[in-house]
């Protein structure tokens, strides 16, 4: 991956955080106006709830498709570990809400210079605007940070073929079904075979034919996509 694409990646990203937060506040919303308190303990875990859910389910079809470009067959189970790094996220971000607001109950300086400096700010209770400092610059920033690092490591990584050979940092794996109009680079006295070869680093891969003798591998197409990968098999 370049890195134009690395920055795009990032910046997508960032935009469907926005978007999720925005549908995620939006689905709270709602569930006040549909008659549940805030200010009754359980029904405000049920509104806070309403709002994850909703807000992953958003996240999710985005992530996979416009961020990491996922083409997993296996929606349901990278479905279910999105779900479950956002939910430890989810967990962490009550955790830094408890331990500052709840526990420590001492106001950050950024808090009250915030606070005494400006205006608008300084109209509102000094205890909101700690509380919001500490949800948006502490506990937001933590939870993007990890959710990022959690899809691009863990839920939409791309994973090493079995049976994959590594080559100067990269993995070659063998690609079967080899179309008719490929077959005039597989030359049996060199010893040709169609592989698909991924890097470890980012991800991309290449189509193409390696010697067995030498080792030497002949690029053929870059795969972006399932398409490709069917074209070159």
């Amino acid at each position: 991956m370049s890195n134009k694409d690395k920055i795009r990646e990032i910046i997508v990203y960032l935009i469907v955080g926005v978007l999720t937060t925005i549908v995620s506040w939006g689905a709270c919303f709602v569930a006040k106006l549909c008659g549940l308190d805030s200010e009754n303990d359980l029904q405000n875990f049920i509104i806070n709830t309403i709002g994850w859910v909703v807000g992953v389910l958003f996240a999710y079809p985005l992530n996979r498709k416009w961020v990491f470009k996922s083409t997993n067959p296996k929606i349901m189970k990278e479905f279910f570990g999105f779900a479950a790094s956002r939910l430890g996220t989810w967990i962490l971000d009550i955790v830094i809400m408890f331990v500052f607001i709840n526990v420590w109950r001492i106001f950050l300086p950024a808090s009250t210079y915030l606070h005494d400096h400006i205006s608008f700010l300084g109209k509102m209770n000094l205890d909101d605007v700690h509380y919001w400092f500490v949800k948006i610059c502490i506990s937001a920033v933590l939870v993007t940070i990890l959710n990022y690092v959690f899809s691009k490591v863990l839920i939409f990584s791309k994973k090493k073929s079995k049976g994959a050979d590594s080559v100067s940092g990269e993995t070659i794996s063998e690609a079967v079904e080899v179309k008719p109009s490929k077959e005039k680079f597989v030359e049996e006295g060199n010893e040709k075979k169609p592989v698909i070869k991924c890097s470890i680093c980012n991800g991309e891969q290449v189509a193409g034919f390696v010697n067995a003798k030498t080792g030497a591998f002949e690029e053929c197409d870059l795969i972006r996509n399932d398409k490709d990968l069917e074209e070159f098999r």
